[in-house]
């Protein structure tokens, strides 16, 4: 059967019945039919209480991923099945995870909702409306776009330099065609005619703002310091001087709050927040983790796209604003994908190849050594394949011993819960090892070119980088406004360690460029773009919509 057809066979408990499980009763939650809802302000804010001591939270698990390829990995279903197999062994374990985009549920790369035995239900409405998070956010950000141009147009009393316009509009969609428009033609009522341009909805700042705001009053702040552009005196302005900010905030006022959905095992996840790990800062919201340590023993939480990027981020960025830790991380693979690593077709990823195999695992090298200069402990989860042999596992096994970490496999596609109950135990003995001594990779005080650097060098691999244009001069200008102590957050191709999707395995002696710099002041932290990457994706020529139906009793087919 397909994803989407265990799913709908499925029988899903009330979502009621399953918030029991962690305390929450009917009137913790606001209902969005009988299986979705959402946490009230008042639950968040006693979460958030309850957690205030470190020593009073469930222990973190963190997710993470090899460099993706087409032979697929697996992340989010191992993390569910992880979640799952955590819960048979004892455990009381929460999962949080990151809400789906329609980008890539209409493109290419597919949903967020697991899948086989390990998914997340009702796996149609989280990835595609789900409770609307994402449109308050797209209509959100449009708001600003929409207020900054029409105070143009009507008198521009702050002096905005149209040119310096740094806002951009948003929809949650792989549309490149709006990449880059023009906008406000027509007559003199019609608006200011200038450049513009689109990005999807989860890389833009809003999405971040949300992840990273803990209240109203946070999100409301946050929002007021986004930089929007320059004035003719060439001084920032910020959006908080249209004085608005309370009407953006009005549109966001259930997005903040996380949602509750259910496993196909019936146990409870926060999934909340959706920015991509390639593009933005690629983690659940904060609130949701919260949540989740709250009224869970242990949390299983996942990264976006793979450890140079997810992981790095939500190590430098969100745990250094959440104040939290992981005291473990799951580093995703697949023989099959590390056999491509290694140098094989997609169409050839069948045959037993040990040698291939031996090649691909620098890839899977580089991500636990990237792991460990954190000072977490690293466990690899082997999503399991039926053409992988009991040679080639034996071989990745050694591999990662002889390399400092451990291999288990996961079956939790094919068994859900009961097929990640191994990788469920090696995984709590970990987190209760006590082994984990998390530290960031760079210091806050750091200036901003070195932090980059610094995440070119050890993380990526890089032998130096070379800033392009003017984003040197910028970054020295961000830093002189009292920026510097900003994380950074880099957006670059999820297909390599490095900015060039062409180099696979581990790329190493080569120059990291970075094109552009961007200052997201109100979500706090600055944007360095590498290579080629875009923030409004386009589709592919052959997307998945077109596999996409609904029926007359509006049963949705081929989603997944």
């Amino acid at each position: 059967m397909t994803d989407i057809e265990i799913a709908q066979k499925n029988v899903m408990s009330p979502i009621s019945d399953v918030a029991k499980k962690i305390g929450l009763t009917e009137d913790d939650l606001e209902f969005y039919g009988k299986y979705k809802a959402k946490i009230t302000m008042k639950k968040l804010r006693e979460f958030q209480a309850a957690v205030a001591d470190p020593k009073k939270r469930g222990k973190l698990i963190l997710v993470t991923a090899i460099t993706p390829t087409p032979a697929g990995e697996g992340k989010s279903t191992v993390s569910i099945g992880l979640g799952d197999g955590l819960n048979k062994i004892g455990k009381k374990t929460v999962i949080a995870l990151r809400e789906p985009s329609l980008g890539p549920c209409f493109g290419v790369k597919g949903g967020a909702c697991g899948g086989g035995y390990a998914q997340i239900v009702p796996m149609e409405d989280i990835n595609l409306h789900f409770t609307g998070d994402i449109h308050a956010m797209s209509i959100a950000n449009n708001l600003i776009a929409a207020l900054i141009d029409n105070h143009i147009q009507q008198g521009n009393q702050l002096g905005i330099d149209p040119r310096t316009i740094t806002w951009k509009r948003c929809v949650d969609l792989n549309d490149r065609q709006l990449r880059n428009v023009i906008s406000g033609l027509g007559s003199r009522t019609d608006g200011t005619p200038r450049e513009d341009h689109f990005q999807i909805t989860v890389a833009s700042e809003i999405m971040a703002i949300i992840c990273l705001s803990r209240s109203i009053s946070e999100l409301k702040e946050r929002i007021s310091n986004i930089t929007i552009g320059k004035n003719y005196n060439r001084e920032d302005v910020k959006f908080g001087e249209l004085k608005c900010t309370g009407a953006v905030a009005a549109l966001l006022k259930d997005a903040i709050r996380p949602n509750i959905v259910q496993t196909l095992e019936k146990n409870p996840v926060f999934v909340h927040g959706g920015p991509f790990a390639n593009i933005a800062h690629g983690c659940n919201s904060i609130n949701a983790t919260l949540s989740a340590l709250a009224t869970g023993d242990y949390v299983v939480t996942e990264a976006g796209f793979a450890a140079d990027l997810g992981a790095e981020k939500f190590l430098d960025i969100k745990c250094r604003v959440a104040g939290i830790a992981p005291s473990a991380v799951v580093i995703v693979a697949t023989i099959r994908a590390l056999k491509m690593h290694g140098g094989i077709a997609k169409t050839e990823l069948s045959t037993p190849n040990v040698e291939a195999l031996k090649k691909g695992f620098e890839n899977l090298k580089a991500h636990i050594e990237n792991v460990a200069k954190f000072g977490v402990p690293a466990v690899v989860a082997v999503n399991k394949f039926i053409t992988d042999t009991d040679e080639e596992i034996a071989e990745l096994e050694r591999l990662c011993k002889e390399n400092g970490s451990v291999a288990v496999l996961c079956e939790g596609w094919g068994k859900g819960g009961e097929g990640a109950v191994e990788l469920a135990k090696v995984v709590a003995e970990t987190c209760d090892s006590g082994k984990a001594d998390f530290h960031h990779l760079y210091e806050s005080d750091l200036p901003l070119d070195k932090k980059i650097e610094k995440i070119a060098k050890e993380i990526y691999h890089a032998e130096r980088v070379e800033f392009q244009g003017t984003s040197l001069k910028k970054l020295k200008e961000m830093e002189g406004k009292g920026y510097g102590n900003l994380p950074i957050c880099v957006a670059k191709t999820q297909n390599s360690i490095s900015h060039d999707p062409k180099l696979v395995g581990d790329p190493r002696g080569y120059v990291f460029p970075v094109r552009d710099v961007q200052l997201y002041s109100g979500a706090g932290f600055v944007v360095a773009l590498a290579g080629d990457i875009m923030t409004m994706p386009g589709l592919p020529k052959l997307p998945a919509a077109l596999n996409i139906d609904v029926d007359e009793d509006g049963v949705i087919s081929g989603l997944f």
